[in-house]
């Protein structure tokens, strides 16, 4: 592979990557909401393939099969079930900020995450480097939808947005990491993944509802 078509590939991925952390933050169907955030998980991989393809690392390059098979196939495939669960509330329908707003806010966040991330982007511009705003904005578009969605699955799923550019800038900043370290990171992800999705069982089971504001009246 060319230095050329590496790049383009790398860049290709990191947009899929910002587009999907967007329309996540756009849509309100939850179920539409985790086949973005799977689509998510195979722009990942491709980027950590894309990144070991340049190193020719095989070590990198088991990391990105680990990374599709997490990020793109289970951890969805828990969170759907979490969702053929959750009955007739598979949408998010009160969020505390719009759509338009949202967008917005998506917009402004990415020009701060590029203005923040030049210092760490000058002191070694190199292809990978340079796409580092990138996963800072996706990082940044995770907190949001965590901050502003009622919903709890939507809420989870704006810690694994979170959680999926803290990677992307963990791979582009150290050219990969160690393949323990990743599975490491993983398995903690899953198993917060897992109590989070119990306690989203016995929540249902005990009120009805996963809308944290109406749990929080509740309890008022």
């Amino acid at each position: 592979m060319t230095d050329t078509t590496s790049v383009q590939l790398l860049d290709l991925a990191c947009g899929g990557l910002l587009l999907t952390a967007v329309l996540v933050l756009w849509r309100r169907e939850l179920a539409v909401i985790v086949r973005v955030f799977a689509v998510q998980g195979v722009a990942l991989a491709a980027l950590v393939g894309v990144l070991a393809i340049r190193e020719g690392s095989s070590e990198l390059g088991g990391v990105a099969i680990g990374i599709l098979v997490l990020r793109a196939g289970l951890l969805p495939w828990l969170l759907r079930r979490a969702l053929d669960q959750a009955g007739p509330a598979r949408r998010e329908t009160r969020p505390l900020v719009n759509v338009a707003a949202s967008l917005l806010a998506a917009a402004l966040l990415t020009l701060l995450a590029y203005a923040v991330s030049q210092p760490l982007v000058a002191l070694d511009p190199s292809p990978a480097t340079r796409a580092v705003p990138v996963g800072v904005t996706v990082v940044l578009l995770g907190f949001f939808v965590l901050v502003t969605r009622r919903r709890a699955l939507s809420q989870l799923v704006g810690f694994l947005l979170m959680d999926n550019g803290i990677t992307a800038i963990g791979f582009l900043t150290t050219s990969g990491v160690g393949l323990v370290v990743e599975l490491g990171v993983s398995l903690d992800v899953l198993l917060a993944v897992l109590v989070l999705r119990i306690l989203t069982s016995r929540m249902r089971e005990s009120f009805g509802d996963t809308d944290l504001d109406e749990l929080r009246e509740l309890h008022d």
